[in-house]
């Protein structure tokens, strides 16, 4: 492919022996740029032919070249590599090759060369193809700043050191598949104008910082074993991102269309990413694979390959779905539109801890349930045993901040007809409301009330204890003082006046009962009792005669015992309800 772009010339003088051929006192001062070919005076472009076959003469396998600021073309580059070739290998093989604003004005093809030292081509220039397949760098490959005006190819390109691609402008399609970076592989604040080509390669460390992708409709699959580094990336086409990487950090990264994002083993920070339309995010329980095969996932292996989510801080997740997610460590606070965030799959949230444990001096007996990771950090600060501790230096929030963050998941699960699991989601922001100080004390006081009696309307057992506790003390009451000492009986009198007779029919008041305490507590009473309480406890009449203290706690019984009966039922319900 042949470009008709015209070479960026820079106006400053080079810092090496340049060339200066075509330099003009009243016009362009510097001329070529090219750095001399020692011992001549002119660079290897403008060397005479017999002073450059001279030069390649000297050259032999593990040469060092430099020739900064040269323009060459494909028919001197080739001359170039045949001079330094490897009679044993057949391969080009150079030493230290500095290439700095280097300008390859027809196709620069190093196709299997081997760099036994740094290779610099920094601010270099490829006017046309440029093809490093298959290409060993054992020392660093630099071509931060370089412009690739054609395709350039880097299949399996094999980086030993620091491979360097910071500000690189690639305007054609770019190829690094099965490509191995045992270094750093920096892309930082590149521009990817066309196809970007990396499956099947292996990076240790990947750094995409900044980078604009244009054009990519895919990325991957590929290996970063210890981190991929998309923040501030932006993607500018429907993208499909395959990845299997200790670590993906995609702060402040901009998807401008459609998105999807299958990982495995990485942890992801999403922080103030930016996705105006559907992005999906998913684990690959399996090894990620394209038309020749899985793919190895070399050092990972062996790990949990679940995807867990650090950080969805400052996210707007109407358009987000989370598939198959380990969501135990994720920072939520700051989330934008959390109730339409979508959760598929096993999406494990932490768990409270659940047993008998003590808070302040009473034992209390906890239910697990899904919480969030703010809230078990927040109990952890507060002395809470069994708590996840959070991270160093990151922001805490309190219960004043987490109590939205619960209702609006607790809708999001409603929405899509999990109740159950909405429940939890519910009983976190309450807690979270009787927790928060500057609530009305009688708010809280009604909360915490709410909360010891049925855990919110959702803890069956502590309402159903209630209300057996409840109704044994309401039997109590009523065996030692709400049941007579004996049945009244009614009673006639009468009065007869001249041929009228008057008769008043009268029911004597209920005695209180008498003797000691042991006598009361007969079988007898209790059957009556029991009948007493289930009556009006369900029935709402008891019908049964009984003492003053017996009225007034049948008027309590009647008022509590059904208030409990129901919150049990609703605990129940809410636990069953699909």
């Amino acid at each position: 492919m042949t470009s008709t772009l015209t070479p960026t010339v820079p106006t400053r003088p080079p810092s090496w022996p340049h060339c200066a051929q075509g330099s003009d006192p009243t016009g362009d001062l510097i001329g070529c740029r090219g750095r001399q070919v020692e011992p001549f005076n002119a660079c290897l472009t403008h060397l005479a032919p017999a002073e450059l076959s001279l030069y390649l003469d000297t050259l032999a396998p593990g040469s060092d070249i430099f020739h900064d600021g040269t323009e060459i073309s494909d028919i001197l580059l080739q001359q170039l590599l045949e001079a330094l070739g490897d009679p044993h290998t057949g391969r080009a093989r150079i030493g230290v090759a500095q290439f700095e604003e280097a300008t390859f004005t027809g196709e620069a093809c190093f196709d299997g060369v081997a760099f036994a030292g740094d290779a610099l081509f920094k601010r270099a220039e490829f006017c046309a193809d440029a093809v490093f397949e298959g290409v060993d760098f054992h020392g660093k490959g630099m071509f931060c700043e370089a412009k690739f005006n054609g395709d350039a190819a880097f299949e399996g390109a094999a980086f030993a050191g620091e491979a360097n691609f910071v500000r690189v402008k690639f305007t054609g399609i770019s190829w690094f598949s099965h490509a191995g970076f045992a270094g750093a592989g920096e892309f930082s604040e590149s521009t990817f104008s066309s196809r970007v080509m990396f499956d099947r390669a292996m990076f240790t460390y990947a750094e995409f910082v900044d980078v604009s992708f244009e054009m990519a409709s895919e990325l991957g699959p590929f290996v970063s074993t210890s981190l991929l580094d998309l923040s501030g990336a932006r993607f500018g086409a429907p993208v499909t991102v395959e990845v299997a990487t200790a670590r993906l950090q995609c702060r402040r990264t901009r998807w401008d269309s459609t998105a999807a994002l299958r990982l495995r083993y990485a942890t992801v920070d999403l922080s103030d990413a930016v996705f105006e339309y559907p992005l999906s995010i998913s684990s690959r329980e399996r090894p990620l694979s394209n038309y020749m095969g899985p793919l190895s996932d070399g050092s990972l292996a062996g790990r949990n390959p679940r995807v867990r989510m650090e950080s969805l801080r400052g996210v707007d997740a109407a358009h987000l779905v989370l598939h198959e997610v380990d969501m135990r460590a994720c920072l939520l606070s700051g989330t934008v539109h959390l109730d339409q965030l979508r959760m598929e799959g096993e999406c494990a949230l932490a768990l409270a801890p659940s047993g008998i444990r003590r808070q302040g001096m009473l034992p209390m007996r906890w239910t697990a349930r899904r919480t969030l990771a703010e809230e078990q950090h927040w109990r952890h600060e507060q002395g809470r045993s069994g708590w996840t501790a959070g991270p160093a230096g990151a922001e805490r929030v309190g219960p004043a901040q987490l109590a939205p963050l619960y209702r609006q998941l607790r809708k999001s699960f409603e929405d899509s007809k999990n109740e159950p699991d909405a429940a939890d989601f519910y009983y976190g922001e309450m807690e979270m409301r009787r927790h928060d100080r500057g609530r009305p004390g009688a708010e809280r006081a009604l909360l915490a009330v709410y909360w010891a009696v049925s855990g919110y309307g959702l803890r069956a057992s502590r309402a159903i204890g209630w209300l057996v506790g409840a109704m044994a003390a309401t039997i109590l009451i009523m065996m030692l003082w709400g049941l007579p000492q004996s049945e009244p009986k009614s009673g006639t009198t009468g009065s007869l006046t001249g041929q009228s007779i008057v008769l008043v029919t009268d029911k004597p008041a209920p005695r209180n009962p008498s003797g000691s305490l042991g006598s009361r507590l007969s079988s007898d009473r209790w059957e009556k009792s029991l009948r007493v309480v289930v009556n009006s406890g369900v029935f709402r009449s008891s019908g049964q005669d009984l003492t003053t203290a017996g009225t007034y706690t049948e008027m309590v019984s009647r008022l509590a015992e059904p208030l409990l009966l129901g919150l049990a039922t609703l605990a129940v319900r809410g636990r069953v309800k699909r």
